[in-house]
């Protein structure tokens, strides 16, 4: 088994290829991914191991995240990926030669969120994070039904609350750059009532401008934007990413709105998946971050699809626990 960092335009392309028509295959580990979050300023490495022959069995996109001192932290979102009948062996041996390089690298922690569960790795001495940046459980709606069936799936309160924005004259248009201003005035507001950090406006613009497939609604009320989604659409699959809406608004329904014509756009640009992307998992306490937004959600309808919790593999405990403090203090 060869462990190796993919770089070339054909290697890429075959990584690619691996991607789309994995079983698991998805956005956070895919080459537009890659390309938005180098944009960001990232580095990002595609480690793959492959059988004798050359064929991709296993395989790891890596977010590196500079800190200070020199220092990084290693992401592995919704991944590793890997061939089930080569679980083992094959995804030991990857995240061995991940773990050697990241401790030649100053990396404080490596952390992976797989889409599936691996049973190996005892060795690596893995532990659960305390983190909640990648949810535990997620709903799917599927969108190959009529859009008349997809409502007739939904929880009657979300069937009522699209009804009731329509009343109100909520309207959605497809937003650009320029409404990006109005969008984040929103995520503001909403960040300081709900208590929870925003990233730079730059960060949505990125969003906009590097990841391939998004796209930005806005919802109206008499000409003002009160309500507004950002999603990107990838494989067949469309992702609510983004949301945000003004508080004092909330009588006039405008997100449920605003999410059905999300599900409409993704549907009309060939989806046959909707993932509403995080929800709080069954029966655990309030306290999870994904609490707030699971009744709305739910009101959707869908799949309740559970992912394995995220684990990470510590490496510099000292200095995580520094890292750790410098959040705690300064976000």
């Amino acid at each position: 088994m060869n462990i190796r960092i993919l770089t070339t335009a054909h290697d890429l392309r075959r990584y690619n290829d691996w991607i789309l028509t994995h079983p698991q295959g998805n956005l956070w580990q895919s080459l537009e991914r890659k390309q938005y979050l180098e944009a960001c300023g990232k580095i990002v490495r595609i480690y793959v191991a492959e059988d004798d022959g050359g064929a991709i069995a296993a395989s790891a996109l890596i977010s590196i995240d500079r800190t200070i001192g020199g220092l990084s932290t290693w992401e592995i979102a919704r991944g590793p990926l890997w061939k089930m009948e080569n679980e083992k062996n094959v995804v030991d041996l990857l995240l061995e030669r991940i773990i050697e390089d990241a401790k030649k690298n100053r990396c404080i922690e490596v952390l992976y969120s797989p889409a599936q569960d691996i049973k190996a790795f005892s060795i690596l001495n893995s532990q659960f994070s305390i983190r909640h940046v990648y949810p535990q459980a997620t709903r799917i709606l599927d969108l190959t039904h009529t859009e008349d069936r997809i409502l007739a799936a939904m929880h009657p309160k979300g069937r009522y609350n699209i009804g009731v924005a329509r009343k109100h004259g909520i309207t959605v248009t497809e937003g650009s750059k320029q409404d990006i201003d109005a969008f984040y005035e929103l995520l503001q507001n909403t960040g300081n009532r709900d208590g929870f950090k925003i990233s730079q406006k730059s960060h949505y613009t990125r969003f906009l401008s590097d990841l391939e497939g998004s796209f930005m609604l806005i919802a109206k009320h008499e000409g003002k934007a009160i309500a507004g989604l950002m999603g990107v659409t990838w494989n067949g699959t469309g992702f609510y990413y983004y949301g945000t809406s003004s508080y004092k608004h909330r009588h006039l329904m405008a997100p449920y709105l605003l999410q059905w014509e999300a599900i409409r756009y993704c549907k009309s640009a060939g989806c046959t998946r909707y993932d509403l992307l995080g929800i709080a998992p069954e029966n655990v306490s309030k306290d999870d971050p994904w609490a707030g937004i699971s009744d709305f959600k739910r009101k959707f309808g869908g799949e309740v699809i559970t992912y394995p919790k995220e684990q990470m593999i510590v490496l510099r405990p000292i200095a995580k626990m520094m890292l750790e403090l410098k959040r705690s203090i300064f976000g």
